[in-house]
C-alpha cells in the first residue's frame, strides 16, 4: 500500500505539473524514489515514458479548452508550454489527427488520454526466485539500435532485431571477439529519454579492439538482483519483465540503481521449453524517505 501512495502523490504533481516545466527530479521526490527508479517503474507499468505521458495529458486539457470556443490557439499553446504556435500545431495536429484552430469546430473529433491511476492487483501467486549478485565494471561490444516504447513497438522491435543480428553474422562475429561468454541484451533508458538504447553485445577483455559497425560500453560497478527465464525466450523473458517490474519492486526494498539492464544469453536452443536466460536488473537499498 506504502508503494501506491507514493505513485498516486506522483501522479498528483505531475497533473499540477501540466502548466509548469517538466521536471522529472521534482516528480521522483514526490514518490521518495530516485528519477532513474521512477521512469523505469512508470514506463515498465504504462508502457510510456513520463515525458510522452505529461506531453498527452497537455494536449488532452489543451482540446479540451479549445473546444469550449473561447480560448485563443496561441494562449493555449503557451499555457502548456509550448515555445510557438507551430510547434503546438504539430504536437496537436499528431494527437488529435487535426489542426488547434479545427477543434474549435462544433463536432471535432478529439482525443483524450485520460489520468492515469494504478490499483493494487492481487498477484504473486507464483513466487519470483532471484539472488543477487556484485559484479565489478565491465567492457561490453556490440551493435546497437535505438527504439521506441509506445504501444509495446520495443516488444516487437526488440526480438525482430536479434533475427537480424543472426542473419547478417553479427552474433557470429561477437560470439568470436569472447569465446564461451554468453550474448547479452542491454537495455538502456535515462531520464528524459524517450527512445531505449539497447545493445546485442557479449562481455570482452579490457584490450579488445572494436569491429567496424560496433559500438564499445563499459557496464558500471554495479549490484544486481538476477532472475531467471525458464521456456522459449518468447514471450517467457517479456513476462518476467513485466512480473519484475509489477510485483517484485512493489513488494522488495530495492530500487532500480543508475545502470543500464542485462538479459544473459547463455548457447542453446531458445525456443526450447527448458531454455533457461537471466535478467540482471541493478539495484540499491530503496530511499526511506
Amino acid at each position: 500500500m506504502e508503494w501506491l501512495e507514493r505513485m498516486r502523490h506522483a501522479l498528483d504533481r505531475m497533473e499540477r505539473m501540466v502548466e509548469e516545466p517538466f521536471d522529472m527530479a521534482e516528480i521522483a521526490h514526490a514518490a521518495c524514489t530516485s528519477p532513474y527508479h521512477f521512469q523505469r517503474m512508470f514506463h515498465m507499468l504504462t508502457g510510456m515514458t513520463v515525458a510522452e505521458y505529461m506531453r498527452k495529458r497537455k494536449l488532452t486539457l489543451a482540446a479540451q479548452e479549445l473546444a469550449m470556443g473561447a480560448a485563443k490557439v496561441l494562449d493555449v499553446s503557451l499555457k502548456y508550454g509550448y515555445e510557438s504556435p507551430e510547434s503546438f500545431a504539430k504536437a496537436f495536429r499528431k494527437a488529435h489527427g487535426i489542426a488547434p484552430s479545427e477543434a474549435k469546430s462544433q463536432g471535432a473529433s478529439l482525443k483524450a488520454y485520460p489520468r492515469i491511476s494504478f490499483h493494487l492487483s492481487l498477484k504473486g501467486d507464483k513466487e519470483m526466485d532471484y539472488r543477487i549478485v556484485k559484479k565489478e565494471a565491465f567492457k561490453v561490444i556490440g551493435k546497437m539500435i535505438k527504439v521506441g516504447t509506445e504501444n509495446g513497438e520495443n516488444n516487437r522491435r526488440i526480438p525482430a532485431y536479434w533475427g537480424e543480428c543472426a542473419a547478417d553474422g553479427t552474433l557470429a562475429r561477437l560470439a568470436e571477439l569472447s569465446p564461451g561468454n554468453p550474448l547479452l541484451g542491454i537495455c538502456s533508458m535515462p531520464p528524459g529519454e524517450e527512445l531505449l538504447t539497447y545493445l546485442v553485445a557479449v562481455e570482452c577483455d579490457a584490450k579488445a579492439e572494436t569491429p567496424e559497425g560496433c559500438v564499445s560500453w563499459t557496464v558500471p560497478q554495479a549490484t544486481w538482483a538476477v532472475f531467471t527465464s525458464v521456456g522459449p525466450v518468447t514471450p517467457s523473458i517479456q513476462r518476467l519483465w513485466e512480473r519484475i517490474y509489477s510485483e517484485w519492486f512493489p513488494s522488495c526494498g530495492y530500487e532500480h540503481a543508475p545502470a543500464p539492464e542485462l538479459e544473459v544469453y547463455p548457447e542453446g536452443d531458445t525456443n526450447a521449453e527448458d531454455y533457461r536466460c537471466e535478467v540482471w536488473i541493478p539495484v540499491v537499498v530503496a530511499s526511506q524517505s
